[in-house]
Parts: structure tokens; C-alpha cells; sequence
């Protein structure tokens, strides 16, 4: 028998979509979780139980309409989906203090991983998606990216790779209105979130607002469950307040 309700958590192997599965899993309005991820499955958790599912993904294009086609097979009802795949830096690529920092290596990374790669998988995800129940589908923007809210500078990829992502949500929210109506998209704001991305940087931030992982999953989970389909995108916090484009 094919699922009720599924929620989908693409690169379910970082520290927020981790928290996501765990929160996934313990919810019974939610009958089946697929989690998706680069990384190969933990030996200790081969998904040996009914209700969940995982699928290596490379996140290129082939390996994407792979893990859809799986997805496919698995059920016919997604209510909610996460893209949580992002880049700040690794050991080659660290945030621009200043424009001659900007390099055309790591511009091209930090692009394909946090505009590029989200927008591949609303692609694939949309024939799955369309139907006649609701479905809600986030992905993970930033506040860094408004354009409104940019007043100090610097973080040139960062920050325009998060502007480009939220106009390609914009632009698909329109093209889904049209193709599937019950779908939601948000672009969602985080926080500063105690993970390997923002380690580097939790020297600046104060206690009360660095938050946990587990934090943000709950109130993610808490504002998709009391989302309107309205065929809009919406650019929201943690705390459901819209941030400026």
C-alpha cells in the first residue's frame, strides 16, 4: 500500500536536515520519510523500517531524475518537501572580505550548489509534486541574499548566489501556479544555526541567537504545517516573518 503522506528532506546528511529526519520521524501526521544525501546510508541506519526510505544522490543532473524516479516508485503522495543543500565554504572556497577576493572558481561553486542545484530539483520534483493534496515545498534561502537588507557588503557569492536562488523560486512559484496549483513554495531563512556552515563565524553571534538544529526543525515543521497554498513564493524567517526581497 502506497504511502498517505511523505516528507522528503534533500541533503538530509547536514546538520538541519538531519534534524528534520528525526523530527519527520516522530511525527505521526507523516507516514513515510525519504531522506536524500551524498553521503552513503550509516550501516546503523540501513532503513530496514517501512516508514523510511534513503537515496544517494550526487545531486547532478542524471543522479537527480534518478532519485526522482525512485521517489516515484515509493509513493504517490508527497505533502512536504526540504532542499537543504547550501554552501558558505569548505577548504578551497571562504566568504569575500573584499571584491578582489572574487574568484571565478569558486563564484561557479558556490553558485551551482545554492541556486542551481535547488532549481534542478524543483524541475524534476514537479510531475511528483502536482496533485490534489496540498503540498509544501522549502528550501533554504537567507536573509543574506535580500538586496533590501544588504547594508555591510562583502560575502559577494554567498550573498548573490542566495539572490539568484530566491528569483529562480519566484519565477518557478509563478510557473507552479499555473501547472500545480496545490503546491507551496517557501524560500526559508534559518537563522545562524549551530552547524558545520556557521561554525567558523559563532565567535560574532550571541548565545541567544544561535540556535540549535532541533530549534529550527520544529518551527520549520511548525510554519509548512500552517501554510496557505496561494500560489505565491514567500521569502520567511524562523519566526514566519517575511523578509524583505
Amino acid at each position: 500500500m502506497m504511502p498517505k503522506s511523505t516528507a522528503i528532506i534533500i541533503g538530509a546528511s547536514g546538520g538541519l536536515g538531519s534534524a528534520l529526519y528525526r523530527r519527520w520521524r516522530q511525527d505521526h501526521k507523516v507516514d513515510h520519510v525519504i531522506a536524500i544525501s551524498r553521503q552513503a546510508v550509516p550501516d546503523d541506519e540501513n532503513s530496514r523500517e517501512s516508514s523510511t526510505h534513503y537515496i544517494r544522490c550526487d545531486y547532478t543532473e542524471p543522479s537527480i531524475v534518478k532519485a526522482c524516479e525512485k521517489i516515484r516508485i515509493l509513493t504517490d503522495s508527497i505533502s512536504r518537501v526540504c532542499i537543504c543543500n547550501g554552501i558558505l565554504h569548505n577548504e578551497h572556497v571562504w566568504p569575500e572580505k573584499r571584491i578582489e577576493d572574487v574568484n571565478l572558481q569558486h563564484l561557479q561553486e558556490v553558485f551551482t550548489i545554492n541556486s542551481i542545484v535547488p532549481m534542478l530539483w524543483l524541475k524534476a520534483l514537479l510531475t511528483l509534486v502536482k496533485g490534489q493534496s496540498d503540498c509544501v515545498i522549502s528550501v533554504f534561502s537567507a536573509r543574506i541574499g535580500s538586496i533590501d537588507d544588504n547594508r555591510s557588503g562583502g560575502w559577494y557569492s554567498y550573498r548573490a548566489s542566495k539572490a539568484a536562488l530566491n528569483m529562480l523560486l519566484k519565477t518557478a512559484a509563478i510557473e507552479y501556479a499555473r501547472r500545480a496549483k496545490n503546491v507551496k513554495l517557501i524560500a526559508f531563512h534559518p537563522g545562524t544555526t549551530d552547524t558545520a556552515l556557521s561554525k567558523p563565524f559563532q565567535h560574532s553571534v550571541s548565545p541567544d541567537s544561535l540556535f540549535t538544529t532541533e530549534f529550527v526543525a520544529e518551527h520549520l515543521v511548525s510554519i509548512m504545517n500552517n501554510q496557505t497554498v496561494d500560489g505565491e513564493l514567500s521569502f520567511i524567517d524562523w519566526e514566519n516573518e517575511a523578509i524583505a526581497w
